[in-house]
């Protein structure tokens, strides 16, 4: 498993409604029913999953770059989760950032 990111340090989510009312994607777990917020180490990896993930039609999405410690902070006071992701969508580490 993938270590926890630093606070200060970016990881990449996908965002619906950029240049808006922007917010960050998330996703529920059909297994366990956890919701929580795809991010990723790289943009790279970030825009080859997001290809894959589950969208509403009519909605549009960008891949971002965001501090940690800020996405950590919005997923922890909305319920979230943060799962680690690699490219092809395998989890790398699971987050819980209301433990924190």
């Amino acid at each position: 498993m993938a270590g926890e990111p630093e606070k200060d340090s970016w990881v990449f989510v996908a965002v619906e409604n950029p240049g808006g009312h922007e917010k960050f994607v998330g996703l529920t777990d059909k297994d366990s029913k956890f919701s929580y917020i795809p991010a990723f180490l790289t943009k790279d990896d970030a825009k080859t999953c997001f290809i894959n993930m589950p969208r509403e039609q009519g909605k549009k999405y960008e891949v971002q770059a965001v501090m940690f410690e800020d996405l950590a902070r919005d997923a922890a006071a909305n319920g979230f989760l943060i799962f680690i992701l690699d490219s092809e969508g395998r989890i790398l580490n699971k987050i819980d950032p209301a433990k924190k």
